[in-house]
């Protein structure tokens, strides 16, 4: 009866699952774009646009992820009485706050480059943008690969703050059945869940790291 009980559950908590990765996977392809064109901008000569993005990095950084979702779904209501998909809201918070935490990681790669090798690229005949994508950006994916790998496993456990709006993920499906059955058994397995995917984005960015051993410096 137990291992009935228990094959069910894993069922339905990989239900929240699939919840889980498509907040975790859009993050992704929305934050490192966006995290990279801030640190574009931070490092703008422009006063008022490195301003105005330090500003959004602060905001971002020094304010809890959970209160940020609460904002972006709430908030459009509050003040111009517009309601949306609470799904897109997460999506939307999570892409800000990680950005922030993204645009760090990328500044501080960019800024440890150094110099010479733009004006190498330049005397070649190179255009900024070239410089950056085949010179700059190469290097310091691989200079921040450990830095960037902390923060994907963070947002795997991140992503259960989701269901302070309602989104029925992996976690909140997790809660629901332990207080149905009075259990901690759901409540470990879905702990189990977390470090298995984990352990799985541990070993592709360790492959990762070392298929870019070639960029040293």
């Amino acid at each position: 009866m137990e291992l009935e009980y228990l094959v069910k559950l894993i069922k339905i908590l990989l239900e929240g699952l699939g919840i889980s990765l498509k907040i975790f996977s859009l993050t992704l392809i929305f934050a490192i774009p966006l995290g990279i064109l801030i640190s574009i901008f931070t490092m703008s000569k422009n006063k008022i646009i490195s301003y105005i993005t330090k500003l959004y990095i602060l905001i971002m950084r020094g304010t809890p992820l959970l209160l940020q979702i609460i904002c972006v779904y709430f908030a459009p209501y509050y003040l111009i009485n517009i309601s949306y998909d609470r799904f897109i809201a997460v999506i939307i918070a999570f892409s800000l706050n990680y950005a922030a935490y993204f645009e760090e990681i990328f500044r501080s790669g960019i800024e440890s480059i150094p110099i010479g090798q733009k004006e190498a690229a330049f005397t070649l005949g190179f255009s900024k943008l070239q410089t950056f994508f085949l010179i700059i950006f190469p290097q310091v994916i691989k200079k921040t690969i450990p830095s960037i790998s902390n923060e994907v496993i963070t947002l795997v456990r991140d992503t259960s703050l989701a269901q302070v709006i309602g989104i029925t993920e992996l976690f909140s499906i997790a809660q629901k059945q332990a207080n149905f059955k009075f259990s901690i058994i759901p409540l470990i397995v879905a702990g189990i869940i977390y470090l298995g995917i984990s352990l799985i984005l541990t070993i592709i960015f360790n492959c990762v790291e070392k298929k870019l051993n070639y960029y040293r410096g």
